[in-house]
């Protein structure tokens, strides 16, 4: 009886910490929300592939900006990582994340442009991974008024036709994008706005479309 005891307060002394001071952690798997109809997409059409017995959502490539919403909406501060996969297509592959949205106009989001990777110019490499936060601060706004604050190159970056994570990390001000478990961030910035919850979506703009895998949060 003795060790039992021991052996349960031992338990306890590992898991209390846990249940007070952890985190909650959720692990998505797209093509499962897609089968039960748990995704909602705005301007872009979805499927399911499967290759080599493993199934990944595909976005459509449409002429609008579309964001597919994910069973989300009370996310607040955390991690979000995604597994992702563009191509290396000069203007047609433009991927990430939507996060703390309230409507299909009112979000914030970071993307990545796989096509600018590798890019031999220096200023589109760059422009490799982007934050914005609609509807007042477009790509377009930012990169006019605060050049290369808001948009920088990828450290390491990964193959732009391969899948790789995108990761970030969110508090109240702040968001920070790591590329494919990378120490260092890639890009680290200060939000836009005073929203601090809201709906998480996978983002695709313009005419691109985009594969997605898996996506796992880590509410703080």
């Amino acid at each position: 009886m003795k060790r039992k005891s021991k052996f349960l307060y031992c338990i306890i002394l590992v898991l209390l910490p846990c249940f007070l001071f952890g985190q909650k952690q959720q692990t998505l798997k797209l093509s499962n929300l897609y089968q039960q109809g748990k995704l909602k997409a705005t301007n872009k059409n979805i499927s399911i592939v499967t290759n080599d017995g493993e199934a990944y959502l595909k976005i459509s490539e449409d002429k609008k900006e579309g964001i597919v919403w994910l069973p989300v909406k009370d996310f607040k501060n955390g991690t979000i990582e995604v597994e992702m996969r563009g191509k290396d297509v000069f203007q047609r592959s433009f991927i990430g994340l939507a996060f703390h949205g309230i409507d299909d106009t009112t979000y914030d989001a970071v993307y990545c442009r796989p096509f600018n990777f590798f890019a031999k110019d220096s200023v589109r490499r760059v422009h490799a991974v982007q934050y914005i936060s609609h509807p007042d601060f477009t790509w377009e706004k930012l990169r006019n008024e605060r050049n290369a604050v808001f948009e920088k190159s990828i450290i390491n970056p990964p193959n732009p036709n391969h899948w790789f994570t995108m990761k970030l990390v969110i508090d109240n001000t702040t968001v920070k994008v790591y590329i494919n478990n990378a120490v260092i961030p890639s890009l680290t910035v200060e939000k836009l706005n005073k929203r601090k919850v809201g709906k998480i979506g996978l983002f695709t703009a313009d005419s691109s479309g985009g594969n997605f895998k898996t996506l796992q949060i880590t509410y703080h």
